[in-house]
Parts: C-alpha cells; structure tokens; sequence
C-alpha cells in the first residue's frame, strides 16, 4: 500500500479503529503490537503516523526532528538509524511506503 504523508498521519493511533503506523525512510511499520509505546501518552507517540527516520537517527523526541530528512547526519547517526530499521523488520510488519 502506498501513503501520502497526510494519509499516514491519520494512523497516529488516536482513532482505536486504526492501527499505528510508523515509517523509516518510507517504509511504514505497522507498530499497534506497540501500542503502550505508540499510542497516546505511550514514549514514542509523536512518531505515530508519521516517518521518525531522523529522530530515531538522532536518538531525538524533539517534534522538529520527527521527520524523513536525513540531510546533514553523521555516519554513527545513519548507523543508529539502520539498528532502528532493523529491530522494526525483526518486530513489526511492513504495510506499505510513504510516497510524496
């Protein structure tokens, strides 16, 4: 399935009919499994609906870094990004890509 970043938002687990869904760089993690994280008031809910690629990079919950830009990161951040990436494939299905 493919998202637009709008359509993705609306998965932020704020409506209980839909599952939570989380993108890194553009693929979109099914993540309800995790929903006292995801989920509203859980530690990670700001990345609910949305592509955290950066702010898992950089180890941020800043809102600003919540976002699928990884201009200007290090090479230890790509990498903190890639052991993200793959705990998320090892726990979550993958339901779709983000597309602009």
């Amino acid at each position: 399935m493919e998202f637009t970043a709008q359509q993705l938002s609306l998965y932020n687990g704020t409506d209980p009919s839909k599952p939570i869904y989380v993108a890194i760089k553009g693929r979109v993690f099914d993540v309800t499994a995790g929903k006292p994280f995801y989920g509203p008031g859980g530690a990670y809910a700001m990345f609910a609906g949305k592509d955290a690629s950066r702010a898992l990079a950089k180890m941020s919950k800043n809102e600003e870094d919540v976002t699928a830009c990884l201009d200007g990161l290090s090479e230890k951040e790509i990498g903190v990004l890639k052991d993200w990436e793959t705990k998320f494939e090892a726990k979550y299905p993958v339901v779709g890509r983000v597309v602009s």
